[in-house]
């Protein structure tokens, strides 16, 4: 298009038009700076209390960053992945809690083979932290799947070497115990970065279909324990009794035994005694045995003795004299005596 340059209104427009194309250079390097001014400031990144920020230079490890602000070269250059390594985790085989705090029964994973070629359902929860967030990030790209996968594995190889008794009963511990260590080593040799901090047995049961019936095995068991232990207290309560009355028995045995030998030698040695003195004094001996047989025989005799000049030399016939030896009087003792 042509126009006439000598026309005020047309250099009115051209100037116009210069002034308009500087204000839109302007515009554009103003937004260019401010692009690099937000591309430069989304370097700057925050690490939290507890987590640490693993750098990453064109996909390279570059370092680990603490809490607090901290900056990197922006997107392309470097990435930081914010991980952390105080929080616990938690891991479940056999089952899968829900959002609404259900329990939903996973069956491939809780269904083992045990020593004894028995089924049991075995659920397990795992309690983990991040200890080497390198590793965490670096080695595997799922470490968390890798553990599940491994935590299986583990409890397979626990479950596997007992039987299904000792599994649901006494050896449950073990199990976990078992678990934890083979878990933490396998956890090492693949270079996770994970650190198990604690195994626990939810669930050891037999399968639904036939756990009634197990159960009545399990209380069968339970209740044979009871009475072999009641009988063994029985038995631990009779037995020293009775060893105890046996001894008082043999005892008394052993102690009448030997009274009546020591008796039967004191009254032979008498009778031994008593003939050396009737061989060299027959008449007195003879008077003396006669005069203690007496003595013997009367002494269970009751005897009363009475004075004439005190009752007159009668008695009365019906004088209760049996009922008045048994509380004699000071004055009847002194004149039994003076009898005597």
């Amino acid at each position: 298009m042509s126009y006439n340059r000598g026309n005020p209104l047309d250099e009115l427009q051209d100037e116009l038009a210069r002034r308009l194309a500087g204000r839109s250079r302007l515009v554009s390097i103003g937004i260019v700076a401010a692009l690099i001014l937000l591309w430069l400031g989304s370097g700057i990144y925050i690490v939290q209390p507890g987590e640490e920020g693993v750098v990453r230079t064109f996909g390279r490890f570059t370092n680990v960053t603490g809490s607090g602000l901290n900056y990197h070269l922006p997107w392309p250059f470097q990435q930081v992945t914010i991980v952390d390594v105080q929080g616990i985790r938690r891991a479940e085989i056999g089952f899968r809690t829900n959002a609404r705090g259900g329990k939903e029964q996973i069956l491939n994973e809780a269904l083992m083979l045990t020593r004894d070629e028995n089924i049991v359902q075995v659920e397990l929860l795992i309690q983990y932290r991040v200890g080497n967030s390198r590793d965490f990030v670096f080695n595997v790209q799922f470490p968390e799947t890798v553990l599940v996968t491994s935590a299986e594995v583990a409890l397979r190889s626990a479950v596997g070497q007992m039987t299904i008794d000792a599994v649901i009963t006494e050896e449950r511990a073990r199990v976990q115990d078992e678990t934890r260590v083979f878990l933490s080593r396998l956890m090492e040799d693949y270079g996770t970065g994970i650190l198990v901090t604690d195994v626990r047995l939810q669930v050891a049961d037999p399968p639904e279909e036939v756990r009634d019936a197990f159960q009545e095995v399990v209380r069968a068991q339970a209740d044979k324990e009871r009475r072999i232990n009641e009988a063994q207290a029985y038995a631990n309560d009779v037995v020293p009794r009775a060893r105890g009355e046996r001894q008082r028995l043999i005892e008394e045995a052993t102690a009448f035994r030997d009274r009546e030998i020591l008796r039967a030698q004191g009254e032979s040695e008498r009778f031994l005694s008593v003939l050396t003195a009737y061989q060299m004094a027959p008449e007195t001996t003879r008077e003396r045995l006669h005069i203690e047989a007496l003595e013997r025989v009367l002494r269970d005799v009751d005897l009363i003795l009475l004075d004439r000049e005190t009752v007159g030399g009668q008695v009365l016939p019906f004088l209760p004299l049996t009922e008045t030896n048994t509380t004699t009087t000071p004055r009847a003792a002194a004149a039994s005596t003076q009898g005597d």
